[in-house]
């Protein structure tokens, strides 16, 4: 294969959840001696990754939200500029294959792959077929997968479909090497607290409470992690100090996959790439579905990792403070439930994901070189 066509291209929305498998497989990627370049929107990088792309560029896309005419006009003229966007970038670095990982900003570089015949997958790694991912998949040649069964992916499609998993970043396998360890009776209890950025003020409201009701038995054992809203930071971290709780309150923990290792339990959403690392790396959980995601996907994240042993799903709704304080104090004092639950999301994570869905890209990139590189000329 030469040079010209160890160029891959990666489309992804500018959330976690899309990002970080896309960060994973630029990791295996360049292991693999491909240039990877990464598309993107305008937030690009705020999750401070240091994403390993050659190049990142940000091309202009909108989301189909409001239905007015104004709207859908507005709407319809930023994808327009993103395509043309797409199709210059497209021509400038000759990419082998293209790989969207999700989000609207996938659509212009996609579209564009279709309309100049560059082979191109996408990557679900929720166990629903995200909105974007759903108009894109008739247009794609492979869509992978992260669980054995996605919602809205059926009929022609499923001869599309390969599994892979959800690839975790390598500073998760990394994390996945240090074993759960069941916390002692009378000893510390190390607890991880992150809601993404939709989803932390629910945590800020209902966690420090839940946890000033555990003492004494519990909260002077208590070692907690939290990220929450920079809004929030002053009275989450006002609270712990109130009731003596040991605890770390930040917007941002950059280093989350060794915060999870260390921890006894982790309180989290359920978004693909938590639910993914949490099962790599193999510690307990209780999952709060972030109650308002289009078509309940971290409802469907968390009811199939809770299915397999390795968590305890509880919907927002039903998750008072006094019942999470009641749910933890019960785990803290069942530390063989804790360790079985570990033992049960580790045999669910699949920390060869990355390496299943790299080989998939280089199948992809060889039959496109076997059809003859033709679309420069479009």
């Amino acid at each position: 294969m030469s040079d010209a066509t160890r160029s891959v291209l990666l489309a992804a929305g500018g959330t976690g959840g899309h990002l970080f498998p896309a960060f994973a497989l630029a990791q295996e990627l360049a292991r693999r001696g491909f240039a990877v370049d990464l598309a993107t929107d305008t937030r690009g990088d705020r999750y401070g990754t240091g994403f390993p792309a050659r190049n990142i560029y940000q091309v202009p896309s909108a989301t189909l939200g409001e239905k007015s005419p104004a709207a859908l006009a507005r709407t319809a003229l930023a994808l327009v500029r993103g395509v043309r966007t797409a199709r210059r970038l497209l021509k400038t670095i000759e990419p082998a294959a293209v790989v969207g990982f999700g989000g609207y900003p996938t659509f212009p570089p996609l579209l564009a792959a279709r309309m100049l015949g560059v082979p191109a997958a996408l990557h679900e790694q929720n166990a629903v077929l995200g909105r974007a991912n759903r108009m894109l998949a008739k247009r794609v040649t492979l869509i992978a997968t992260s669980f054995e069964e996605t919602k809205f992916l059926a009929g022609p499609l499923l001869a599309k479909v390969r599994l892979t998993g959800n690839p975790v970043r390598d500073a998760v396998i990394e994390a996945a090497r240090e074993p759960y360890r069941a916390p002692e009776p009378g000893g510390a209890f190390a607890l991880l607290v992150f809601g993404g950025s939709q989803g932390a003020r629910f945590f800020a409201d209902a966690v420090p409470p839940a946890l000033s009701a555990l003492a004494p038995e519990l909260g002077s054992r208590l070692s907690v992690v939290h990220q929450a809203r920079e809004e929030d930071l002053d009275r989450v971290r006002a609270a712990y100090a109130a009731a003596g709780i040991a605890a770390e309150v930040e917007p941002f923990f950059k280093a989350l996959p060794e915060l999870m290792a260390k921890s006894h339990l982790v309180i989290a959403r359920a978004g693909a790439s938590t639910v993914a690392e949490l099962a790599v790396v193999g510690r307990p959980a209780i999952l709060v579905p972030l109650p308002h995601s289009l078509d309940k996907d971290q409802l469907m994240n968390a009811t199939r990792l809770a299915e397999s042993g390795g968590a305890w799903c509880i919907e927002q709704t039903a998750l008072s403070p006094e019942r999470l304080s009641r749910e933890i104090l019960r785990l803290a004092r069942d530390p063989a439930a804790l360790d079985g639950a570990a033992r049960a999301a580790k045999a669910h994570g699949r920390p060869d994901a990355v390496r299943r869905l790299a080989d998939l890209v280089e199948d992809l990139v060889a039959a496109g070189s076997r059809r003859g590189k033709v679309w420069l000329s479009g």
